[in-house]
């Protein structure tokens, strides 16, 4: 399983004390998460992105400039196969990107994607009409009712205009339940608290939503 973060800020920061946090703490995960890492980051211009098979905690995160959103991706293969700079995330596609941790069985759904996780992006893809949240609340309601067993379906996925989130699990709280961390001029989602900041609040188990700073 994976580990993902989110951050929005009202002013560009450099993100690299906040990558190296997120190192940190993919390091001491308690499951390996060392299958590559990626990051996607908004410019005037649109999305641009990194990503390298090298774990995240020994690759150098100066390398990613200054931003005002960010989404981080730390890999840890199923069953570690397919470990590969192409499957990693985000994956992004028609300005919109995407990150995901979970597992899902049985499903039924015909989308294109080298592994589920871009399955679901696609699949998700298909019903954004200009909305973001509308197509992610529709396509969650599809895949749920698709699958046989969903271990967890946690997902953030943001275009240029909207940031959607997605937290949905059946066991290991403990390691599924995601956290937010909102002050007056920052905003940061995550699959554990990272160490730079206190105050960490959990998110709701089968919460989809905007977010906003």
């Amino acid at each position: 399983m994976c580990r993902i973060l989110y951050v929005e800020s009202k002013q560009h920061f450099n993100p690299s004390h906040i990558l190296k946090s997120f190192a940190r703490m993919a390091k001491n995960s308690t499951e390996y998460q060392g299958h590559g890492w990626g990051c996607a980051w908004w410019e005037e211009d649109g999305w641009n992105t990194y990503w390298t098979i090298r774990p995240v905690w020994k690759d150098n995160p100066d390398r990613i400039p200054q931003t005002n959103r960010l989404l981080v991706h730390a890999r840890s293969a199923f069953r570690d196969q397919g470990i590969a700079i192409e499957n990693n995330m985000p994956f992004i596609q028609q300005g919109t990107v995407f990150i995901f941790n979970g597992e899902l069985h049985g499903v039924r759904l015909q989308a294109e994607g080298r592994i589920g996780a871009e399955k679901i992006f696609n699949f998700i893809l298909r019903f954004n009409k200009g909305n973001l949240l509308s197509a992610v609340q529709r396509a969650v309601l599809i895949i749920v009712k698709r699958s046989s067993y969903i271990r967890a379906l946690n997902f953030i996925i943001a275009d240029a205009k909207q940031t959607v989130l997605n937290s949905l699990f059946n066991e290991q709280p403990d390691y599924f339940t995601m956290f937010r961390y909102h002050d007056e001029d920052r905003l940061l989602v995550c699959s554990e608290p990272l160490d730079l900041f206190n105050e960490w609040q959990p998110i709701a188990n089968q919460t989809l939503e905007e977010i906003q700073l």
